[in-house]
């Protein structure tokens, strides 16, 4: 083993060890993201900025946080721990390895700042240029082994976070949807992806990730214009 197979080898047992496991899923529809993104397109690409599904997803993961502090928190012995700050850990693949840079206070980034972050972060997690602050210090984290296809993963809470968002692959499936006005129904083409949430039983029970992800659901499908 590497140094880094090494440290994800250990922290991994350590994971499994100590937190109880629980995964809840939730089904997605990108349609009001892939909107915002066709019309921004230009703008952004005017700006120099990268603005990924994965962006949108962290944007709205750290506001939805703040509505849900037990999720955002940890455990110390017998205490909760509840954090005022929003760290999002965005696993990045090194091919072979792993390692989760911190995108630091993301409720205080705008959808185009974080983008650029998470771009920033993983080109010099690849490039082996990160600092030690850049790797530390997560309250959530997000994977995504569904942009290499993977429909839905369960993936392991790290060590002192309460929680992980696993995001599968974006796909178009025939779906039926229902008329606002009219209450009749039809088949439409819709991206759709599956999202994972793993997280520690000992502080987050099934009813609040059911929560959690009812409303990352809602903020993700009403995905607001001005982010």
């Amino acid at each position: 083993m590497d140094k880094i197979r090494r440290l994800t080898a250990e922290h991994m047992v350590i994971a499994k060890r100590v937190a109880p496991h629980v995964h809840s899923f939730i089904e997605i529809d990108f349609s009001a993201i892939d909107f915002i993104r066709a019309e921004s397109k230009e703008r952004w690409a005017s700006q120099g900025a990268r603005v990924s599904y994965t962006a949108f997803v962290a944007w709205a993961v750290s506001r939805v946080l703040r509505e849900f502090p037990t999720v955002n928190s940890t455990i110390s012995g017998n205490n909760i721990i509840y954090r005022g700050n929003v760290n999002l850990g965005m696993a990045v693949d090194l091919n072979p390895g792993l390692i989760v840079p911190v995108v630091h206070d993301a409720d205080h980034l705008g959808l185009v700042g974080i983008g650029n972050k998470i771009v920033d972060l993983a080109t010099r997690a690849r490039d082996r240029k990160l600092v030690p602050d850049e790797i530390q210090g997560a309250t959530f984290t997000i994977t995504n082994p569904g942009v290499l296809g993977t429909l839905v993963g369960l993936p392991v809470i790290p060590k002192g976070t309460a929680a992980i968002l696993g995001t599968g692959a974006i796909e178009k499936r025939v779906v039926v949807v229902t008329d606002p006005d009219t209450g009749t129904d039809s088949m439409a083409i819709r991206k759709k992806s599956l999202f994972s949430m793993g997280y520690d039983h000992r502080i987050v029970d099934g009813a609040d990730a059911a929560r959690f992800l009812a409303r990352l659901k809602e903020t993700l499908e009403t995905f607001p214009n001005d982010a």
